[in-house]
């Protein structure tokens, strides 16, 4: 039985890593797959960790998710404003649009035309961004390593 993904534009994003670090990551299915065994309550944004569940793995988890992926397969961290003030992050990797995180926002369908370009030193002033960015790379980075051995 083939897994069903539910990202936004998960069926067409066969985009393979540009940094050798993270070179055994397939593409981004494979690091969903990957995050989903990291994701969790201290990764998620604070304003929102109580209502972080193992039901909605990818609820705050949005932006260093996105610069992660950057990370791993370049392109640009992109975002669009919310209804509460604050920006969705998502990735553009040349022509193809993804979004790791979109599975917060259950059957409700982002407009990704109205986005702007997001800055990492920006999202990274805030320590608490910056360590939770860290974690789930360093995660990461641990699981691929184990994952050789």
């Amino acid at each position: 039985m083939q897994k069903v993904y539910r990202f936004y534009h998960n069926d067409d994003c066969d985009i393979k890593p540009i940094n050798p670090l993270f070179s055994s990551i397939k593409n981004p299915k494979h690091l969903y797959d990957l995050l989903g065994d990291i994701w969790c309550e201290y990764s998620c944004a604070p304003r929102l960790r109580k209502d972080w569940s193992i039901n909605n793995k990818t609820l705050g988890q949005c932006s260093i998710t996105a610069f992660l992926a950057q990370d791993i397969f370049g392109g640009e961290v992109w975002g669009i404003k919310l209804d509460d003030g604050s920006y969705h992050c998502f990735n553009i990797v040349g022509k193809t649009l993804f979004d790791l995180a979109s599975e917060q926002f259950g059957d409700v369908v982002l407009d990704y035309e109205n986005r702007v370009i997001q800055n990492r030193e920006e999202h990274f002033s805030t320590k608490e961004k910056e360590e939770r960015y860290l974690y789930l790379r360093d995660k990461l980075l641990k699981g691929l390593k184990n994952e050789k051995s």
